[in-house]
């Protein structure tokens, strides 16, 4: 973040203390999202160096967050005005920089596998079902996979089984049972009401990661 004035480490600390919790944003005129405003939550900001006019800082935020506005906002706080300078991507759900590989070295293991050689391609694509690793999940019967696959929503009686803990309106991932991964949606129950009940709407809203059937 480019401070547009000099500002003490001290207020810059206790400014930015303040965007820790549940902030309000507006996402900037150029994002693919409707510009009003809407709650996001800072898990924690981290200082870890200021040089002059310059603040290096990390930080853990919800999906969705808008750094570049975080750091106008900021700015405004301490009333001298900043933007975002420079801004690296470390984390995305399970997935972080030790995870990173080059263009470079994908096009080389590409061309590796074009040639029958598969070991290093392997190692840097993923199974689909990597990005859901800590999603919570429901399994469902082989005879409502292709219903699913076409857009119709998840009921009680399709489920084989499902992880413990799943409350209303929980983002879940819908898996076979040789633990393919057949959507993504949003729980319109939570696990105790799905084991009591025999009928009812389960999963909505979803996104489709398998082919139909």
């Amino acid at each position: 973040m480019h401070l547009h004035n000099d500002v003490s480490e001290e207020k810059i600390k206790k400014a930015m203390k303040k965007f820790v919790g549940k902030i309000t944003q507006k996402p900037p005129v150029r994002s693919a999202v409707k510009r009003i405003e809407r709650e996001r939550e800072i898990y924690y900001l981290e200082i870890l160096e200021i040089e002059n006019k310059e603040v290096l800082f990390k930080v853990g935020c919800e999906a969705g967050t808008y750094i570049r506005t975080l750091c106008t906002a900021i700015g405004r706080e301490l009333g001298t005005g900043a933007h975002m300078a420079q801004l690296v991507r470390t984390k995305v759900g399970r997935f972080n920089d030790a995870d990173w590989i080059s263009l470079h070295d994908l096009k080389d293991a590409y061309e590796d596998y074009k040639e029958g050689d598969e070991k290093e391609i392997r190692k840097i694509i993923f199974p689909i079902e990597t990005a859901v690793e800590y999603f919570p999940k429901i399994w469902v019967f082989d005879n409502c996979i292709d219903s699913l696959c076409h857009g119709a929503d998840l009921n009680v009686p399709g489920i084989s089984r499902l992880n413990e803990g799943i409350e209303k309106d929980d983002i879940v991932a819908v898996m076979t049972l040789k633990n393919e991964l057949i959507c993504v949606g949003k729980s319109e129950m939570g696990s105790k009401d799905i084991m009591r009940k025999n009928k009812g709407k389960v999963v909505t809203e979803k996104k489709v990661f398998i082919r139909s059937l």
